[in-house]
């Protein structure tokens, strides 16, 4: 009985969702009619273990006149190995894309993503992401994650 006493409060750790606020710096490039280039900005937030909700901002440029242009993307994402504090984990995520250029109408899409991210159970970590929102859209960055205490990302 005395080793079931010590294993309950792991077992109740392990019950608890993991909640975690995001903050990603990268790249972005989207490849269509009209090119996107530029450094985007993230923000998510995990309501559970195995959801992400993130919303991303990139300021550039968009050719084929290198006029000043922002591409903002909400998604909803599945996470694999989103606990992994080694390796890789996976996530696929589905929402919606809007592209502004100067001096044209902005144009929103429906964004399909996939990406790959470095120990997604741990503070930081690359990430690569790809997909289609207008084209083929492509994200390379630093994610860095803020867990709750009971969770020991080191």
């Amino acid at each position: 009985m005395p080793s079931l006493l010590c294993l309950l409060p792991i077992l109740a750790l392990q019950a608890q969702q993991l909640k975690t606020t995001e903050l990603s710096l990268g790249a972005a490039a989207a490849l269509a009619d009209e090119t996107f280039a530029g450094a985007e900005l993230g923000l998510a937030h995990r309501p559970s273990s195995e959801s992400r909700i993130a919303l991303a901002v990139a300021g550039g440029v968009a050719s084929p006149d290198e006029q000043a242009a922002v591409r903002a993307q909400l998604t909803l994402q599945v996470l694999l190995n989103s606990t992994a504090r080694s390796g890789a984990g996976l996530y696929a995520g589905v929402g919606a894309s809007f592209l502004g250029v100067r001096g044209a109408h902005g144009r929103g899409f429906v964004a399909l993503i996939v990406g790959v991210e470095q120990a997604p159970g741990r503070r930081r970590g690359w990430f690569i992401e790809s997909g289609f929102a207008g084209g083929v859209r492509i994200a390379v960055g630093w994610r860095a994650r803020w867990f709750p205490s009971w969770w020991r990302s080191s």
